[in-house]
């Protein structure tokens, strides 16, 4: 193996395996050193696998409730989470050997183990050095973390975080799951559909804290109508860990509650895997936060260094550090990329109904004291959305009211993540709701929801 390379990658998941494909293309000699699976967090232990139990979770409650109207009647239905798991992990190990050909393909040298940044571009693996003559890009990503002031380590077995709830070989009775951000709300989803009985303990206000009112007030509404206990402005005061469950204490509203279930699943926020990179030494700062300080060309504090992906803060999604390892690889090729607009990144969360939004949310435009209109469509109004039985949503546009620009956008629908990107090219181009609704769309279709939440803006809505 060469111990030169023009780029040298630390990290192979979305942010750095992307990076390092793009790099190859542009004529640079890339490396990528990864201590684990190739595809990190998302392919292996987060999205891919996730999505996998998603749909069975979706599955199996389609069975269970809706299958006798829709004209086919199931007799002695059973539920095999172990199934669905193994599931997941073939659709997880065949993406992961997906990117392992990629780098294959694109002449990317594979260096397993453990990195260390020196000075002066050089990575350190083992007892082996490398030298980067262009740049380095750390792409370390982020990991599970527990709730220690509460009692609330993860010990694997009783107090588990979303890694090892991808290898349960069957669904507990019950489970609480602290933190109701995406990955919380994405296992509610998942568990309540193989018959766990779920409590959601979020303290925050409201579940899906970060996305529009409307959508966390529609999904909260949609989990309890399925048996899903959701506590929001719920604080975990303390844990009583025991072999077989585990005994939460709750303050909720000034009042004391207990819940005991049988595992708690760890889902409020994730650790930035900084230690052991030799950063420091290397000249590369962290902001206030924890962050690696970057500039907006992700150029880090050290010359020839560059991070991203989470490791160079939020949004901490994996298109966004796939992004960002093409324009970081364009830069290094002396290209001229254009820039990333960080308001403009989709955000989705994946439980059913589907939650995706793009731009400001309406209390953010309230607060900037912005000049707005919304627009709004439901979904009970929807054709398609009848037919399917998935009129739990909406499409939500507002709207500049001078000019038509797209402030912002909010979905809550069934296929919600498909939906969000023509909104998203909208705002990239810089079309007003005029323009989006002269495309015509077609019927029947979800996204006809998009057109006629556009018109509502306009005061010219059609089906309602």
């Amino acid at each position: 193996m060469p111990s030169s390379f023009d780029v040298i990658i630390i990290g192979g998941g979305p942010a750095g395996y992307v990076c390092a494909i793009r790099a190859a293309q542009l004529g640079l000699n890339t490396a990528v050193v990864e201590r684990d699976k190739l595809g990190g967090v998302c392919v292996n232990v987060g999205c891919i696998p996730s999505k996998a139990l998603l749909h069975s979770a979706y599955v199996a409650n389609l069975v269970s409730h809706d299958a006798k109207t829709f004209g086919v009647n199931v007799s002695g239905v059973t539920l095999d989470f172990g199934a669905a798991i193994k599931h997941s992990r073939q659709v997880a190990d065949q993406n992961s050997k997906g990117v392992d050909f990629l780098m294959k393909k694109h002449k990317v040298t594979v260096i397993r183990g453990q990195a260390k940044l020196l000075a002066g571009r050089k990575v350190q693996v083992g007892s082996d050095t490398y030298t980067a003559t262009k740049a380095v890009v750390i792409a370390t990503g982020t990991r599970v973390k527990g709730l220690p002031q509460a009692g609330l380590e993860i010990n694997q077995t009783t107090v588990i975080s979303s890694d090892e709830a991808l290898f349960l070989d069957r669904a507990p009775k019950s489970l609480a799951i602290v933190g109701a951000g995406a990955v919380g709300c994405e296992f509610a989803d998942i568990f309540n559909g193989f018959g766990t009985q779920v409590t959601l303990v979020e303290v925050l206000p409201r579940i899906l804290p970060m996305e529009d009112a409307e959508s966390s007030t529609t999904v909260t509404r949609s989990f309890r109508k399925r048996k899903i206990d959701v506590l929001a402005g719920v604080k975990v005061k303390s844990a009583k860990v025991l072999k077989d469950g585990v005994t939460l204490e709750l303050d909720e509203n000034g009042q004391s509650k207990q819940v005991t279930v049988e595992k708690v699943l760890m889902a409020a926020g994730r650790a930035l895997n900084t230690e052991g990179l030799g950063l420091e030494s290397a000249g590369v700062q962290l902001d206030p936060r924890g962050f690696i300080k970057v500039d907006p060309q992700l150029r880090t504090t050290a010359e020839g260094v560059y991070a991203i992906g989470d490791i160079a803060g939020p949004p901490m999604l994996a298109h966004k550090g796939s992004r960002e390892g093409v324009v970081v690889a364009e830069t290094i090729a002396d290209q001229r990329p254009h820039p990333i607009r960080y308001d403009n990144i989709p955000s989705v969360t994946y439980c059913h109904p589907e939650v995706a939004s793009i731009g400001l949310t309406e209390d953010q435009c309230k607060e900037k004291k912005l000049d707005h209109v919304v627009g709004k469509f439901p979904l009970t109004a929807n054709g398609r959305a009848r037919a399917t039985l998935e009129t739990d949503g909406f499409v939500k546009i507002i709207r500049d009211r001078k000019y038509g620009e797209i402030l912002g956008a909010h979905i809550v629908a069934s296929h919600a993540s498909e939906m969000i990107h023509e909104l998203g090219v909208a705002r990239e181009n810089e079309y007003t709701v005029e323009e989006v609704e002269l495309a015509v769309h077609a019927h029947p279709t979800l996204s006809e929801a998009v057109a006629e939440a556009a018109l509502d803006s306009l005061g010219r809505v059609l089906h309602v």
